[in-house]
């Protein structure tokens, strides 16, 4: 026994050795990387004289940024994994071509959109304003890839010139609503379906109920999709200066026009007017060393990019009045859930909290609640809003300002500000409540595990592993239908409009800005600017600063950002790794199958409502 002793205790001393061997050395590497890293993090951005601005825009635009763990964030970028999202701030961007344009050092604004993923139209629209103020100066703007999405399109198409690889081609397709249904599989796998929903059109659920969408959800959704697909074709018709109709719509157009260039989608581009010329990256390169000269290395044209203009401009010392009247903007963005949550998610009592953060600040004078969501728990929602009411009953003027999106508890979060503002492709409405819970019994019993009990009352007869009983539906169905009349008056009340009026045009039905202003949804058409303004007028503001209020990091995450958020692992250790994104892999595999399949079920999985009821609108994503 005494050698068995010795034995585990001289075990233990090797592995609290290596333990804390392991430790001291990942302190010591991470600490060598932060001395190496100081030169480069305190290291000027300079700008050429007479330089390209490329805006080489790579991510997704967003309202507000993902919060990510500053751990995760650091190793993220020490192992080059593709784990986290890629973002781009859409204010960064326009701050960035509203710069440039008053800018003497930058001559032309270069479009490299090849990285630049799908947005929505409002989106993109902030950004064409920002070039049309930039031509507006003088300055050139050119465009240049191998391929062109819908999305870099539309912002390609207001450039001066647009070119294209000879080998490369314009993807303009329309838009598409196509979402995933899983009856069957459900079925497959005895999962037994509980759902509640009030409203005609409240397709939310359809995905778990049906196979196909529904000639009622079919119907609402083309109505709005070709209302964006007008709008989209009339402003680059516009900044192109052709026709409307120079836009393919049927496959035997298509078709014909192809065999007319031998299928050669570069030249069908040329044909159709939507590029100006082909020219290879070589070619444009030689184009622009002619333009401006070569950069200090003397191997292409003198330019400075998206991100190290954007860090030569936040550097910057900001002169703003610290006592100075202030309009506050409040972004909420994503799936609202209840709770607390952290920046990409709309949680209930942490957005309320930045609501009353606004409220209580006594420089803060007039608020806008920018919202770009589908919506989520119905009970969060209530809790944002009776802040909202709050803001309201201390003085201050609150504006919703609608992004992409701000339809069910999007539009229930944003219907008892003073104003409503919305841009013309916004997608809102979808004014219907349903309530779902998925219980597997049947799974469960295929595999020979069994649940059985007694309990006090018939009340407690609700669980995953035994299902729902008859009459507990229908008080669940009582309670989604009251909820949506809850749903209905409010709006009625909050925007002055007869209840029946209300009711005809929510059912869960889905309708962009243009159209929900005609029932008086929404109050006037106009971009977030639009709103801060109106914001400023209501609190009768002459000079103001516009502030953001977001969530503040803890002192650790704070501490943690600081010492790891620097540019010592990407610099130092950069692309030693092949891994990628597991949904990465999935949509390599099915083309966008497997990422669409996990967003959809994501979506379910954040569902928190401690009533189980939510107004969500799982069908207002479009395939840009």
């Amino acid at each position: 026994m005494i050698y068995i002793g010795k034995f585990f205790k001289g075990l233990w001393s090797a592995i609290n050795f290596s333990r804390k061997l392991i430790l001291n050395l990942v302190f010591f590497g991470i600490l060598i990387l932060i001395v190496l890293s100081i030169p480069q993090q305190e290291a000027q951005v300079h700008v050429p004289d007479g330089a390209v601005l490329n805006l080489n825009l790579n991510g997704s635009l967003v309202e507000e940024l993902t919060y990510i763990d500053p751990v995760d964030a650091a190793f993220g970028e020490f192992f080059s994994s593709n784990d986290q999202p890629k973002e781009i701030l859409i204010d960064d961007v326009v701050n960035v071509i509203n710069s440039a344009a008053k800018d003497d050092r930058i001559s032309i604004l270069l479009l490299d959109l090849k990285s630049l993923h799908g947005a929505h139209l409002n989106k993109l629209n902030a950004i064409t304003e920002a070039i049309v103020e930039f031509k507006a100066t003088g300055k050139k703007v050119i465009a240049h890839g191998a391929y062109y999405s819908q999305s870099q399109y539309l912002l390609a198409s207001y450039a001066d010139e647009i070119s294209l690889h000879p080998y490369g081609g314009v993807e303009i397709r329309g838009f598409a609503n196509y979402p995933l249904y899983f009856k069957d599989a459900l079925d497959k796998l005895k999962v037994t379906q509980h759902v509640f929903r009030v409203g005609t059109y409240k397709s939310a659920v359809e995905p778990f109920i049906r196979n196909d969408m529904s000639p009622a959800a079919k119907e609402a959704n083309q109505l709005w999709l070709n209302e964006l697909w007008s709008q989209y074709k009339t402003d680059i018709a516009s900044a192109r200066e052709f026709e409307v109709s120079n836009f393919d719509e049927k496959a035997d157009q298509y078709l014909e026009k192809m065999k007319a260039v031998n299928g050669d989608y570069a030249q069908y581009a040329l044909q159709n007017n939507w590029v100006d010329s082909l020219q290879t990256d070589q070619q444009l390169q030689a184009k622009l060393i002619e333009q401006v000269g070569t950069n200090s290395s003397g191997k292409t044209f003198k330019n400075i990019t998206f991100n190290k203009y954007l860090k030569a401009l936040n550097s910057q010392t900001n002169f703003a009045l610290p006592q100075q009247d202030k309009v506050a903007v409040i972004v909420a963005r994503g799936n609202i859930v209840d709770g607390k949550q952290k920046a990409g998610r709309i949680g209930g009592d942490s957005t309320a909290a930045l609501l009353k953060k606004a409220r209580l600040n006594p420089d803060v004078k007039a608020v806008v609640l920018r919202i770009d969501s589908g919506g989520g728990s119905m009970f969060a929602s209530e809790v944002i809003r009776n802040e909202v009411l709050a803001v309201k009953e201390a003085g201050k003027p609150i504006i919703a300002s609608m992004g992409s999106v701000a339809a069910s508890g999007g539009y229930w979060i944003a219907m008892s500000a003073d104003e409503i503002w919305a841009a013309p492709s916004t997608i809102t409405g979808s004014i219907g409540v349903f309530g779902t819970i998925l219980t597997f019994e049947n799974s469960l019993n295929s595999i020979g595990v069994y649940s059985d009990g007694v309990a006090t009352t018939e009340l407690n007869n609700i669980s995953l592993s035994r299902g729902i009983s008859d009459k507990l539906s229908q008080v669940f169905q009582l309670g989604v239908e009251n909820a949506y009349d809850k749903f209905i008056s409010l709006v009625a009340a909050e925007r002055g409009l007869d209840k029946e009026a209300v009711d005809q045009v929510a059912q869960g039905r889905v309708w962009t800005a243009t159209q929900a202003k005609e029932f008086g949804l929404i109050d006037k058409l106009g971009n977030k600017q639009d709103a801060i303004a109106a914001a400023a007028t209501l609190a009768q503001l002459q000079e103001f600063d516009v502030i953001t209020i977001e969530q503040t990091l803890s002192e650790k995450d704070q501490f943690l950002k600081e010492l790891l958020g620097s540019a010592m692992v990407s610099t130092l250790l950069e692309a030693n790794s092949d891994s990628e994104h597991i949904l990465e892999k999935l949509s390599v595999l099915f083309g966008g199958l497997g990422a669409q399949v996990v967003e959809q079920l994501n979506i379910v999985n954040e569902f928190n409502d401690p009533n189980h009821i939510y107004t969500r609108c799982l069908t207002c994503e479009v395939a840009y």
